[in-house]
């Protein structure tokens, strides 16, 4: 608990475990006997992951299908948000008779390794130090994360997932898991995504992680220690970004220049513009969920994101010899993940002659067209999942989970 004398929390307590006490879903603990080995040469040990099911894994494992979720997403893909109290992000694609089906198929999406909603990051006691690891914490990578989700499957006894999906960052995880354990994965959806992170993402980024450090709240990344949360600098890098996610059309068709409450713009600085308030209404309902320092390292992940950087810059080298099925899917007002970039993971993939095919989906609602209702995107998951599962001759599982 706090300490009342200093003003600020004790050195010692753990805040992660205390937050997970909290969290509804499964936790997968790794202790110091099974390290996570990550990219930057760390052995990081003891690790949590959170993670949520949905359906009923049938008697072979065979019909599993692991979701990864974007760079503010969580655990909560299906479930009611245990911070926010909205549905899950992806509500509209997993459940019952949904394109994901969870009457067919056994779903799991874990939070990733330096997230804040229980599995291990920032937030957690460093074990050297009994401190939160703050910007101790090693920087991890996409591969880290698709690492982390190996050991999660590997204690549920699943050898081989049905299908592997995920949109943006979640589409980065989807394309490392297709090139590093194709003999793991029978089909794979990269959505709104690419092989690797532009010079004007990493820009965005970049900008965001400044909000944050420059907010005198931050600390040096030791607001936890000294009572204190930066605030400003998070809700700042998540309105920055989150224009990012819409489009213009979307934009103007929802806002355009109207005015908030008033009939006449005031010569000030409060928020005359309903897109202001929006905006600012995405910063500060952001703050309530997310960790400052998980910001910062999620987003330096997809920065390092090359997958052709350790193949001589060659992309298909990367998937050579897959037996991987894809199913690549863009949206025609994407600007943060343009198809262009789809087009790019198609082309190697034909290279190999791999087995690929990819739409792109007409919408004007930018790169979040993912998340929302989008009739030709849902139509096109459920057809490529349908035709796999009837290649296969997958037997399905009654729906259940938790």
């Amino acid at each position: 608990m706090a300490n009342a004398e200093a003003g600020r929390p004790a050195q010692n307590e753990d805040f992660a475990e205390k937050q997970r006490e909290n969290l509804p879903g499964h936790l997968l603990r790794l202790g110091a006997d099974a390290p996570l080995r990550l990219d930057c040469g760390v052995d990081l040990a003891p690790v949590t992951v959170a993670y949520m099911t949905y359906g009923t894994l049938n008697a072979d494992k065979s019909n599993a299908i692991l979701v990864c979720h974007a760079l503010t997403g969580d655990q909560f893909a299906a479930s009611t948000h245990p911070v926010t109290g909205k549905p899950g992000w992806w509500s509209e694609i997993i459940g019952p008779g949904k394109p994901i089906d969870t009457d067919r198929f056994f779903v799991i999406c874990s939070n990733v390794i330096g997230g804040c909603m229980g599995t291990t990051g920032p937030l957690d006691s460093n074990p050297a130090t009994g401190k939160p690891y703050g910007l101790e914490f090693p920087v991890i990578t996409i591969r880290d994360m698709v690492r982390t989700q190996v050991r999660l499957l590997d204690s549920l006894g699943i050898g081989k997932l049905f299908c592997v999906i995920g949109g943006s960052m979640g589409a980065m995880q989807v394309l490392q898991w297709a090139a590093e354990y194709p003999d793991r994965v029978h089909a794979a959806i990269p959505i709104a995504g690419a092989a690797r992170h532009t010079a004007q993402n990493i820009a965005f980024h970049e900008v965001g992680r400044q909000a944050i450090m420059a907010d005198p709240a931050w600390r040096g990344g030791n607001y936890l220690l000294e009572g204190s949360k930066p605030s400003a600098g998070l809700s700042v890098a998540r309105m920055a970004a989150h224009i990012t996610y819409l489009s213009e059309a979307a934009l103007h068709r929802k806002f355009g220049r109207n005015l908030q409450d008033r009939q006449a713009i005031t010569f000030g600085f409060d928020a005359d513009f309903q897109v202001e308030s929006y905006l600012r209404h995405q910063g500060i309902t952001f703050v309530d969920r997310f960790d400052a320092n998980a910001y910062l390292y999620i987003t330096r992940a997809m920065d390092y994101f090359d997958m052709a950087a350790e193949h001589g810059g060659v992309l298909a080298e990367a998937f050579r010899g897959t037996d991987v099925r894809f199913c690549l899917i863009s949206f025609s007002s994407d600007w943060l993940f343009p198809t262009s970039e789809s087009r790019v993971v198609v082309h190697a993939l034909n290279a190999i002659a791999a087995n690929v095919s990819f739409v792109e989906i007409e919408s004007d609602k930018g790169h979040d067209a993912f998340l929302l209702h989008e009739p030709e995107f849902f139509n096109v998951l459920e057809g490529f999942i349908r035709g796999n599962e009837e290649r296969i001759g997958l037997s399905g599982a009654a729906a259940g989970g938790s």
